[in-house]
């Protein structure tokens, strides 16, 4: 699908493109465009991830951060109107500093429930330490809420397991299964039974009887059987505690998402910064700019490919960006000229096969298209001169 340009109005908007798929660059006010979007879109899109303005009184090269008072107003008409386009599954992801990060959390309780709130995360968004100040901020937040939280925690994924997990397994007796790792084969005994209270002997003739409080997993008959087929560890002199054998083979190697995300596994701003300025090397860099293997890990969590995903601050087009290359649809929406300089042309070079940014960690080769709108409300539309 080629790029395309166009002033439209939402009636445009409510047709999927050439190849099926809603890929959207918007240009216009998100209020405006939200307003106009909810009744196609309603209860349609999947994740929603937003870094707006933070309200923390600095003035940028690309946007006005000043805007104090009308702030939480402003965003909170915003948030009621994405709350209704999300799925029953869906989430919203909002980035946020802590000098809001507490009134926000209060207006977002209101709007979509404090019983839907699932977790803040913990962004570490620079690891070098600032001198100039009383405290070094090394940190920012993002707020997690679902439309309905026991819809979304049946949908979520797991994060794949790192080398960290992975060198637990180890093969110190050659099994033939392959590797494997050992858990305690004594558990709590709060609800056990009789027969999970015995003795066990180990090939070298040493007895073992569950700890204080403890039990075995497995009851008599069941533990002789495991011994039998080699799935419980003596350790290497056949005299150590009993211990089970979990193969890596049969090993499901997704993680619980923690709430504390560091630098190592998603970015900091400043990484964000390098690469922008190695996609724009002849602009001034963007202040505010998100890593993209942050919002990879975002969308990883809250979306599986083929979802719709939309960014109302697209900003310089990282959301876009990074569901491009996941296989995911996406709407973005943003009124700043940077729309136009930066996230276009980063997904004009996406398109072409760039490998930057998470490109190569996904095996992206280029391909498919999206396309360039800019909204018009219809009075603004029959003002305009006919084509």
């Amino acid at each position: 699908m080629k790029l395309s340009s166009s002033f439209v109005t939402v009636d445009d908007l409510s047709r999927p493109s050439d190849d099926g798929l809603i890929r959207y660059i918007v240009e216009g006010e998100n209020l405006r465009v939200l307003r106009a979007f909810e009744p196609t879109f309603s209860g349609k899109i999947k994740c929603i991830y937003i870094d707006p303005p933070y309200n923390n009184g600095e003035s940028y090269l690309h946007y006005d951060d000043t805007t104090s008072g009308a702030w939480l107003d402003k965003l909170t008409r915003r948030l009621k109107l994405m709350r209704t386009m999300l799925t029953e599954d869906g989430s919203i992801w909002i980035s946020i500093d802590d000098r809001e990060v507490h009134y926000l959390k209060v207006e977002a309780d209101k709007i979509f429930g404090r019983e839907n709130f699932i977790t803040t995360i913990v962004w570490q968004q620079r690891t070098t330490r600032e001198n100039r100040k009383a405290f070094s901020n090394n940190h920012e937040y993002i707020l997690v809420y679902a439309k309905k939280k026991s819809n979304f925690v049946q949908t979520i994924n797991g994060l794949p397991a790192g080398s960290e997990v992975l060198s637990r397994y180890k093969n110190p007796d050659n099994d033939p299964r392959g590797p494997w790792q050992s858990i305690s084969a004594n558990v709590q005994a709060g609800h056990a039974v009789r027969s999970q209270f015995y003795e066990i002997h180990a090939p070298s003739g040493a007895v073992h009887y569950p700890p204080n409080g403890r039990c075995w997993a497995y009851n008599k008959s069941r533990m002789i059987e495991e011994i039998k087929q080699n799935n419980i560890w003596f350790g290497c002199n056949g005299r150590g505690v009993p211990r089970i054998k979990k193969f890596l083979s049969d090993a499901k190697l997704l993680l619980t998402p923690e709430t504390l995300w560091l630098a190592e596994h998603v970015g900091t701003s400043k990484e964000a910064k390098k690469l922008h300025l190695l996609l724009f090397p002849d602009h001034p860099v963007f202040d505010t700019v998100k890593p993209e293997p942050l919002l990879r890990r975002i969308l990883h969590i809250a979306t599986k490919p083929g979802d719709l995903v939309m960014d109302a601050y697209i900003g310089t087009g990282t959301t876009a960006a990074v569901a491009h290359r996941m296989g995911l649809q996406y709407i973005g929406i943003d009124n700043g000229r940077h729309l136009s300089t930066f996230c276009t042309a980063r997904l004009a070079k996406i398109v072409e096969g760039w490998k930057g940014g998470i490109g190569a960690d996904v095996g992206w080769n280029g391909g498919g298209g999206y396309s360039y709108f800019k909204y018009l409300e219809p009075s603004d539309c029959d003002a305009m001169p006919a084509a």
